[in-house]
């Protein structure tokens, strides 16, 4: 994975930083806390600006989750509700909790989408209940942005910072990676084995 964040990066330069964090919010196995800090470390050694990798980084974070964003609200709680009755189990989500998501949601929105964005694993899933509970467009887009903002300002600069040290970093971060992937599957199995209907 880490030689193919690095050939999208060197071959497509910040446009293919936004890529990547758009496929990032898309497909959360492709962690920012990967990409960033990497484009971080090219724009150290001179072969990116500092500025545009942190503008494309937080431009294709804020797409993703618009993506979610408008799924969510096309779907709206009534259908979704009906998809947690036929799919809760493979959506490992009860009608129960989810309803108790959107309300807390209604209360909480703001906070919850800036926050969110901060969040590794919740980064993506923050936006779907954003759409279901139909918060306002600007409204999410407005925190949306700045809690990418922040969380990609802080990655490139720890990549920025580490420059030489990368080279060291990425041998620990690519293995942590695979091991963070095989660790969302294993939650995953688990949460279906132990699913019950409650209705």
């Amino acid at each position: 994975m880490f030689d193919l964040i690095t050939g999208m990066m060197e071959g497509g330069g910040a446009l293919g930083v936004m890529v990547l964090m758009l496929l990032e919010n898309l497909f959360p196995p492709i962690p920012s806390e990967l990409i960033m800090p990497l484009a971080g470390y090219l724009a150290a050694e001179g072969r990116m600006s500092v500025w545009a990798v942190v503008a494309a980084g937080t431009a294709g974070s804020v797409l993703g989750a618009l993506f979610w964003y408008a799924l969510g609200r096309a779907i709206g709680p009534v259908r979704f509700l009906a998809l947690v009755d036929r799919y809760g189990r493979w959506l490992t989500l009860t009608r129960a909790e989810t309803l108790a998501a959107i309300h807390w949601f209604e209360r909480h929105g703001a906070a919850a989408v800036f926050l969110g964005r901060m969040v590794p694993g919740v980064r993506t899933l923050i936006s779907i209940p954003a759409g279901l509970a139909g918060m306002p467009f600007g409204r999410f887009v407005l925190f949306t942005f700045l809690g990418s903002l922040i969380w990609v300002s802080g990655l490139t600069l720890a990549g920025y910072l580490l420059q030489a040290q990368y080279e060291r970093v990425h041998v620990l971060l690519d293995p942590a990676t695979t091991i963070l992937v095989v660790v969302l599957a294993v939650v995953y199995v688990w949460r279906v084995l132990r699913w019950r209907r409650q209705d």
